[in-house]
């Protein structure tokens, strides 16, 4: 099976290119792929455990605990999230906090990267 680098930089309010980079990570590792998620910018927000969870509002939470069940390594830009008021001892319990080095790392090493919102 290969192996697929999601980098995730869209805001979590109003953006269906989050639930998509969700949903497509789920689907590859649902078919046996190998999958790593990096968050950037306001991706770095859906990393806080705890949100209170809206209709219409993504907050991560869920999906990210189930990703991270089935081995889907997620890694946050730890000076993004930081920049934005988030501690680690308030993120979800297996989210890594590193910098750009392991994102780098991660798409040398794939068969296949994509990067999906951004403003």
């Amino acid at each position: 099976m290969g192996n697929l680098t999601i980098g995730c930089y869209p805001g979590l309010v109003g953006s269906m290119s989050y639930d998509f980079a969700m949903k497509l990570a789920e689907a590859a590792v649902d078919k046996g792929h190998k999958v790593s998620i990096w968050f950037s910018g306001n991706a770095t927000g859906s990393v806080k455990a705890n949100q209170k969870h809206l209709k219409d509002y993504s907050t991560g939470e869920k999906h990210l605990k189930d990703l991270l069940a089935k081995g889907v390594e997620i890694c946050t830009c730890e000076a993004c999230t930081v920049a934005r008021g988030i501690k680690k001892d308030e993120g979800i319990p297996g989210v890594q906090w590193n910098a750009m080095h392991w994102f780098l790392a991660k798409v040398h090493a794939a068969d296949r990267a994509l990067l999906i919102g951004g403003e």
